[in-house]
């Protein structure tokens, strides 16, 4: 098992035992308070040991090697994985919603504020160690499931304050409206964290090119092998943890296959050094030749654009 897939599964490992833990906590709060936001709270916490499942699952099937039937790799299961997040996710915020506008209407009180609030420091200080754990992993595999299961766990430190601030104002100011206006306010923040989530991982499987700066970095470092001219219709994409491109080069008509294969050699090892974990497919084009003019993807030279750049 490689170091990123190890990493990968011992976060989604601690997620399932953070969320466990906080589920019997919330639970017992649960019926202790009465309380709407905690109640949200429970469900957002049950949701996230069922989507930290998922990136079990997401993250294992995404580490296992190419095989006959996916050539490219298995990295769209974390993609897949993190969009099952966000449906997750969604319901959440639906159920939480819809009981706090019922205990808004009803005009439903809390009790037992205090051991709701002990529940929810706890709770806060178990996500500030799984996020601590999630950044150190995410910034090793780059893993997009692990990344959104990263922003969930963020929310929940709004969302444990947002319980202690609706349980305080319940019970203490004797504001009624409080537990379930924080339900609403928790529920709206879920739905917009879900919106995040989702972005990346639906970028992810419709095959979104790079960012720009990220292309830009790369035509510049193809530019520095001197051998390559014409750089065009460059192609990237990314699967998981893996990135993916392919790029036409001009090279002398005349110059044999060997001899062409021996500098896109050199140019791939380059490449891939200073981009790790990227596939390349480079395809030649002898010098001078000009593509199909209908062609919808062909695209300028991309040396050229570097030129015209201040």
């Amino acid at each position: 098992m490689s170091e990123r897939a190890t990493l990968a599964r011992s976060a989604a490992f601690a997620s399932i035992g953070v969320a466990a833990v906080l589920i019997s906590l919330k639970t017992w709060a649960t019926v202790r308070t009465g309380s709407a936001a905690m109640m949200g709270s429970l469900a957002d916490s049950s949701l996230d040991l069922l989507a930290s499942m998922v990136t079990l699952v997401g993250v294992w099937i995404a580490a296992q090697p190419a095989d006959r039937d996916h050539r490219f790799g298995h990295g769209k299961a974390e993609a897949v994985a993190a969009m099952i997040q966000v449906l997750l996710i969604a319901i959440s915020a639906a159920a939480i919603a819809f009981r706090s506008i019922d205990d808004l209407v009803s005009g439903a009180r809390v009790t037992a504020a205090t051991d709701g609030i002990y529940v929810s420091l706890f709770a806060i200080l178990a996500t500030l160690g799984l996020l601590a754990w999630q950044r150190f992993v995410i910034a090793r595999t780059r893993s997009v499931a692990i990344r959104t299961d990263f922003v969930h766990y963020q929310s929940d430190l709004l969302l444990n304050l947002a319980v202690i601030a609706a349980l305080a104002l319940d019970q203490y100011a004797g504001l009624s409206g409080a537990d379930p206006l924080f339900g609403l306010a928790i529920a709206a923040w879920l739905i917009w964290g879900a919106y995040r989530s989702g972005t990346e991982a639906i970028d992810h499987l419709m095959d979104r090119e790079w960012d720009e700066a990220k292309r830009q970095r790369f035509v510049e470092a193809a530019a520095e092998h001197h051998e390559l001219s014409n750089l065009h219709d460059l192609r990237t994409r990314t699967a998981g943890n893996r990135d993916f491109v392919q790029f036409h080069v001009d090279m002398p008509a005349r110059m044999t296959v060997g001899e062409a294969h021996d500098i896109l050699e050199k140019v791939e090892e380059d490449l891939c050094r200073r981009f790790p974990d990227t596939e390349l497919l480079i395809h030649i084009d002898p010098r001078g030749h000009v593509d199909e003019p209908d062609n919808p993807l062909a695209e300028e030279n991309e040396f050229a654009k570097l030129e015209k750049r201040p």
